[in-house]
């Protein structure tokens, strides 16, 4: 299936794997990518060598594109931007966006730069600036989401911009994949799908866990750093939104001095990291201290399989997820779904333009 991404990026299908900490690996990347879809390598939580050792990692396993994602914000993005171009990277994503003077650099250098948002407004800044597509998220996706539900903000965000946009937050089969082309985007990004995979790196416990989930198990809260983040209820969960403001700091305090260990992180930059963190959006000191000990909380289940010290970020599609397929056959039955979809669509007389 030939979209406006695939021509972009160079990939077989419309079908993004986003980068998720802990979770987007060389493994799952290399396999997503060797399956005809592009895999991203989620680079927040690995220090510089550890990035550079990653993407080769990723390239001595797939001659297939594949992208990187970074923290805009994050005081050594322009280092990380710079590893991206020498190791020849084909794209860049951005968990926020970033600024002119990156995408300027990236875009020289060949790279392509797509990053994500969740508002229309960003959107339009971001293609404004140069950006070469677009991952756009409605508030039924994983992690740190907005409140507008992807079948408002997806057509928003396509009328509003000139460059291809990808849409994500509830996707995980063909039926959607057919539905985002008939909104007006180049494709569908997904994460947890991707996290429920056999080539996911996380432990089978915490994969359990996911399958067990119902949509209704499936929370919004903004106990973890203080801003809406969506994953499973947990008893953690319920714990962090009765605990005092206090102790809760307390926790993230020492959580943050261990994702400074972990990060390579010095403390001067990460009080620089938050600073930049802040700038541009209403958030207290409170919350950014918060926000550092979000990766050690995640890490604790994503990498340890402590379901029980750690969070786990969700899409509502967990809800509806019970089996856990290797990416090439995952993929395989999203493009077939598509397929038989059109067909039917075709049979009742319904087509899609070319």
């Amino acid at each position: 299936m030939e979209t406006a991404l695939t021509a972009l990026v160079g990939v077989r299908h419309p079908v993004v794997q986003t980068g998720m900490g802990w979770v987007a690996g060389p493994r799952l990347v290399s396999a997503t990518s060797n399956a005809g879809a592009l895999g991203i390598l989620a680079s927040a939580t690995m220090t510089l060598d550890h990035l550079r050792d990653a993407v080769r990692d990723v390239k001595s396993r797939t001659d297939a594109p594949f992208g990187v994602n970074l923290r805009a914000d994050a005081g050594d993005a322009g280092d990380r931007v710079r590893i991206i171009v020498e190791e020849g990277v084909r794209v860049a994503s951005f968990a926020l966006a970033p600024s002119r003077e990156l995408i300027a650099e990236l875009k020289e250098a060949g790279v392509v730069v797509v990053p994500s948002v969740g508002a229309r407004r960003h959107a339009e800044k971001v293609a404004a600036w140069g950006a070469d597509a677009v991952i756009v998220q409605g508030g039924e996706g994983g992690g740190h989401t907005g409140e507008v539900a992807t079948s408002v903000l997806l057509p928003q965000v396509v009328d509003a911009v000139d460059i291809p946009v990808v849409a994500a937050g509830g996707f995980h089969d063909g039926r959607g994949l057919v539905a985002a082309l008939a909104y007006g985007a180049a494709g569908i990004a997904m994460g947890t799908r991707f996290l429920l995979t056999s080539d996911s790196t996380v432990p089978d416990a915490v994969k359990a866990r996911y399958l067990a989930a119902t949509v209704k198990d499936v929370t919004v809260t903004t106990a973890v750093d203080g801003m809406p983040h969506r994953m499973l209820r947990t008893d953690l969960v319920e714990a962090l939104e009765r605990a005092g403001r206090a102790r809760t700091l307390a926790r993230a305090v020492r959580r943050a001095a261990g994702f400074r260990r972990l990060s390579g992180l010095t403390w001067s930059r990460m009080i620089r990291d938050g600073l930049a963190m802040k700038h541009g959006r209403d958030l207290t000191w409170s919350q950014v201290l918060l926000a550092a000990n979000t990766p050690m909380l995640l890490r604790s289940s994503m990498v340890d399989g402590r379901t029980d010290l750690g969070v786990m970020a969700s899409g509502q599609v967990a809800g509806v997820i019970d089996d856990l397929p290797s990416c090439e056959e995952l993929i395989a039955r999203v493009m077939r779904e598509a397929r038989e979809t059109l067909d039917r669509l075709a049979d009742l007389g319904v087509s899609l333009p070319d």
